[in-house]
């Protein structure tokens, strides 16, 4: 799957207020904008024998981050699969027109989702949990 920056699935402000309607989009763009940090942890906790991280990307000079992805050796995961890590960033800067940064994430999921306003897995209108192991699972690592 090609790289595609996360802001090309930004959710409607019907999706934003409708949970139903955000959780009914195609899995590409529940996971490109709305659930990209549930992937990214699952994605993390699928291979426990890798030492994967995680990122996530914000506009330069805010704190707010909008989009995190699970990285592993230069390889980045989030919504288009495995991809190189500079393809997500070129991507994504060039779609946006303006300087991000990335930055690690080293919080635990409920850390993270309290610190930057992200919805915690049982505050969607469906469990995330089984869709995102699905997702993450038909996608090969880079080191298969």
């Amino acid at each position: 799957m090609a790289v595609t920056a996360t802001g090309v699935f930004r959710r409607t402000p019907r999706e934003r207020a409708d949970q139903r309607l955000a959780w009914e989009r195609a899995d590409q763009p529940f996971f490109a904008a709305g659930a990209c940090h549930i992937l990214a942890w699952v994605c993390r906790d699928t291979y426990p024998d890798r030492p994967i991280g995680l990122a996530g990307l914000r506009f330069a000079g805010e704190r707010q981050v909008f989009h995190v992805y699970a990285t592993w050796a230069g390889w980045a995961f989030d919504h288009a699969g495995w991809n190189p890590e500079a393809d997500l960033l070129a991507a994504n800067r060039e779609f946006e027109r303006r300087p991000l940064d990335r930055i690690t994430i080293v919080d635990d999921l409920a850390a993270f989702c309290e610190s930057q306003r992200h919805r915690m897995p049982h505050r969607y209108w469906g469990d995330p949990l089984p869709r995102a192991r699905d997702y993450v699972n038909r996608h090969a690592p880079p080191w298969e």
